[in-house]
Formats: C-alpha cells, structure tokens, sequence
C-alpha cells in the first residue's frame, strides 16, 4: 500500500504580499502599502500544504538555501503536517523569494529564483516519490534543474502506478518551450489557467486550447477565475463554477483549486465531482490550524446548500 497519497515536486519559498497599493505605480516615487503579509509561497508548496490541511498524506521534494528564508518555509510546510523529509538544504546558496503587487483584479509578481534553479533529478529519492498514490509537478518552466529530466520522472511515475498532474504556471521566458510536449505523454491531469493554456496550445480562446490539449492529456482543466472552471476529457466537455462571494485574496486559489481537484480524484470521483469540489476549495483556501481562516467553517454552509458534496 502507499505510504503517501501525494508526492509533490517542486519550487519552495515565501511570498511577500503588499496590499493596499496606489492604483498607479509610477517609477522613482515611494508607494505605502496598507497591509503587509509574509506567508508561504510557491505554486508547488502552497499546493502541498492545502492538500495536506484538507487531510491528505502529503511528501514534498524540494530544495531550499542555508538562511532564515528557508527554514520559514520548512516551519510552515511542517505546521501543515507535509512531510518535509525530502527538502534539501544547500549550503551558500540562497532561498528564493516571490513579492507580489496586488492591483484590483491583477497583480504583479515579481520573482527572485534562488534555489528554484537548483533542483535536479541527482536530489530526488524516487522510492520514496513513488512510494505515493499519485505525483503532482507545479512552475514547469522555474525547474530548470530539473528539466531535463522531467520525462523520465513522470515516465517512471507512471511505470510505478502513480496517477499524475503538472500545473505548468506561467513561462518568465514567454518562450513556452516544446519540450513540454514531451512530457504531455505521461500526464494524466493538466491543470493551467486560462491565458496558460492558450499559450500551450497556440490558440486563440480556452475552448480551442482545451481541445487541441484534450488530444495530448487524457484530462485537461483550466481554470478561469471567477468565471470557474472548464475542463475537457475527450469529447466530454465541463463547466464548474463557484458560488457567488465577495473575493477578498486571490492569491493562491489556483493552487488551492489543485488540491481540492486532486484529492478528489484520487478518490475515484468523477471529473464533474472534483471540479464541483476544487472551485469550492479554491474559494476557501484551506489553512491550518496555524493561519487564520478556519477553511472547515467556510466550506460547510456551502456543503449544507448542495454546492459541495463532502467526500
């Protein structure tokens, strides 16, 4: 039996938030922002900690430098009950940071890679990778230490009898290599948003993206916002959205979104099941007992309405 239900491989660091910023950013001015958060970051990472708040056997492989920044993100990770056993520390080498610029329904991310670049297949234990029930990849185009070999991790994922997802993120690069495509044969569940998937498709609308992506990935969901969910498995064509709410943050609801979908589906549920239950937990980004939001009270009303059947 597996020992984990998910093994997550992928980028670690923390995200610093200024909120409350003028409209207009201009250069060579001082902005103040209102409020000040310093919280867990990358794709990868708040994925794995959501997935493990919401219940799940969650194991993280990642790499992180010798200083404070790091050793912030492994208390958090741990708080969150994710395995950290499998996170290495280099020596002199720096932790990666991400400061994001919220404006309206848009923000800006700005990000330092440090060791993102760093982490290769040379680091992973792959016993205790696909010790799991299914393998989770999220910022594709940040590992590119590990890219080279990222056919051969799924491929061997797959070999093993894991079930797997990559969330690619953006490409810094806006390059959107080919490459990609290779990995493509041994994903099972390509979760992008919506610009992201046209950019992998080359096409000009997410409807488009997702059928010419549905003929690579046997399941292909893009996330789009407050306009939810859709997702295409073959001809089978989805919908999802959200119950209505007033957004306060959305930043990390798409990796929120992944791990609600995830824990679904390797429960068996239907893609209509894990798509009705992601954009509920994408909405309430589950957190632990350490952070604020008790995600349990936020996802129960809707549950009791008949939005979210709780599995």
């Amino acid at each position: 039996m597996p020992t984990l239900d998910v093994s997550v491989v992928g980028e670690l660091n923390l995200d610093i938030i200024f909120y409350g910023l003028p409209e207009k950013l201009e250069l060579e001015r001082e902005h103040l922002a209102k409020e000040l958060s310093i919280t867990l970051g990358s794709s990868s990472a708040i994925f794995a900690h959501n997935l493990s708040c919401l219940g799940d056997r969650v194991g993280f492989s990642s790499c992180i430098g010798s200083d404070p920044l790091g050793e912030i993100c492994l208390k958090r990770l741990g708080e969150g009950g994710v395995d950290i056993s499998q996170v290495r520390k280099f020596a002199g080498k720096t932790t990666g940071l991400t400061a994001i610029l919220p404006q309206r329904k848009e923000r800006y991310i700005l990000t330092y890679p440090g060791t993102m670049y760093d982490l290769s297949l040379a680091h992973l234990d792959l016993s205790y990778i696909f010790s799991a029930k299914h393998l989770h990849l999220s910022s594709y185009f940040l590992q590119k230490g590990l890219r080279p070999a990222m056919v051969e991790l799924f491929r061997k994922a797959k070999e093993a009898g894991l079930s797997t997802s990559l969330d690619t993120n953006d490409d810094p690069d806006n390059r959107w290599s080919p490459d990609i495509q290779l990995v493509f044969k041994y994903v099972d569940i390509l979760l992008p948003n919506e610009n992201e998937a046209c950019k992998l498709a080359g096409a000009a609308d997410f409807r488009q993206a997702a059928e010419i992506l549905s003929k690579k990935v046997p399941l292909v969901v893009i996330k789009r916002g407050s306009q939810g969910a859709y997702a295409r498995r073959g001809a089978e064509k989805l919908e999802g959205f959200p119950p209505p709410v007033t957004s306060v943050d959305v930043v990390g609801a798409g990796d929120s979104f992944d791990a609600g979908f995830i824990r679904q589906f390797i429960r068996g549920a239907s893609p209509a099941d894990c798509l009705q239950y992601a954009n509920i937990v994408g909405i309430a980004k589950p957190s632990c007992a350490s952070t604020p939001l008790p995600w349990q009270a936020a996802i129960a009303p809707l549950a009791r309405r008949g939005t979210l059947q709780s599995g």
